[in-house]
């Protein structure tokens, strides 16, 4: 089964599948992770020191780490990919944690409310990491370790080196073996064979790769593509938007009063709505309440009606859900058979903030 990450390069991210080294839901030639600069061999661990801040430890550094197997999975907190691929990273911290084993999570972030460290010390609580997470703001941690995926993870044996590097989701298996490879030669002992069995739920719950049909697909102007409400977008000043009424599948406009900016998209009017035309088992949206941080309600609807039973964890039956925070929201998650659907999000306050949709 493929693995998904995102890909960042010049400023672009698209959605890449990994484990069959080819990329989906992309207009152009872009790299897979075959093209991807190999840093095996290298020590990287020096970059730490770039870190903007720490979270669950003071500050390590490479001379600390000596000695150490060491994971270096790079996340960001509303990427999907790294949401599903946490409680695996988080079980095998658990579990070799007394083996000489340390995973450090680098946070480096996409979008700007992801440099705000209140935010990622939620995100932190909120999916029970424990181990050390070393914000990246700068990227100096992601250039020194020529990255450019989330999530991407660094497997460093006991004298600093680079041995193992994975893109993306899945593949587990295998990197498990890796690290016990590298305790092995660590500690001159076997480690027992065996890999954890990991059953995430809600948003953490593996994504159904066979049936998505749907990219992710960015709201701000910056990375927007397949844009359909009627004359476009308008840059950085408000307008108001119709949405379209026959959208193909993943066409998706605005509805109301909305400033585009790169980024984001800000509601300007009292109400306002976004439409999407998808196939995936599971829709998000990444989504933020206004400036002074006032919750946002919102109805989610399914070709015209409430989803009821294909309701995500952050709406009710009904479709009822709240914005209270600079996150991923898992808004739909079908039960049946997979199907085009039309989904539609309407707001009833201004100033909520849309940034981007992801699926599963």
């Amino acid at each position: 089964m493929p693995a998904f990450c995102r890909l960042r390069r010049v400023r672009q991210l698209f959605l890449v599948a990994v484990g069959a080294l080819t990329c989906a839901f992309v207009t152009r030639p872009i790299a897979s992770a075959q093209d991807t600069q190999s840093i095996v061999g290298s020590s990287p661990l020096y970059s730490l020191s770039g870190a903007t801040g720490w979270i669950n430890s003071q500050p390590l550094a490479a001379k600390e780490l000596k000695g150490k197997v060491v994971l270096v999975d790079f996340w960001d907190y509303s990427c999907i990919n790294c949401i599903r691929a946490t409680p695996y990273i988080r079980a095998w911290a658990e579990k070799y944690k007394n083996s000489g084993f340390v995973v450090i999570g680098v946070h480096t972030p996409e979008f700007d409310f992801e440099k705000q460290m209140p935010n990622v010390q939620k995100a932190v609580q909120k999916f029970d990491i424990t181990y050390p997470v070393a914000l990246d703001s700068d990227y100096k941690i992601w250039n020194a370790f020529h990255n450019q995926y989330w999530p991407a993870e660094y497997y460093i044996d006991a004298k600093g080196k680079v041995r193992y590097e994975h893109f993306g989701e899945g593949n587990y298996d295998e990197s498990e073996k890796w690290i016990q490879k590298l305790l092995k030669e660590a500690n001159g002992t076997p480690m027992a064979a065996g890999a954890v069995n990991i059953q995430g739920e809600g948003v953490q719950a593996a994504a159904d790769m066979r049936d998505i049909r749907s990219p992710e697909t960015y709201i701000g102007y910056e990375r927007a593509q397949s844009f359909s409400s009627p004359g476009g977008t308008k840059r950085d000043a408000v307008k108001t938007y119709i949405e379209p009424k026959h959208p193909s599948l993943n066409d998706w406009g605005l509805a109301g009063a909305w400033i585009v900016h790169p980024q984001v998209a800000i509601l300007d009017s009292p109400e306002g709505k976004i439409t999407f035309r998808f196939h995936a088992r599971d829709l998000h949206m990444v989504l933020g309440p206004s400036d002074d941080g006032k919750p946002a309600r919102f109805r989610v609807t399914l070709d015209g009606q409430a989803p009821g039973e294909n309701h995500g964890v952050d709406i009710d039956a009904q479709g009822n859900g709240v914005v209270n925070a600079h996150r991923l929201y898992q808004l739909v998650r079908q039960k049946g058979a997979i199907k085009d659907h039309t989904f539609t999000i309407e707001f009833e306050s201004p100033g909520v903030q849309a940034y981007s949709f992801t699926f599963g």
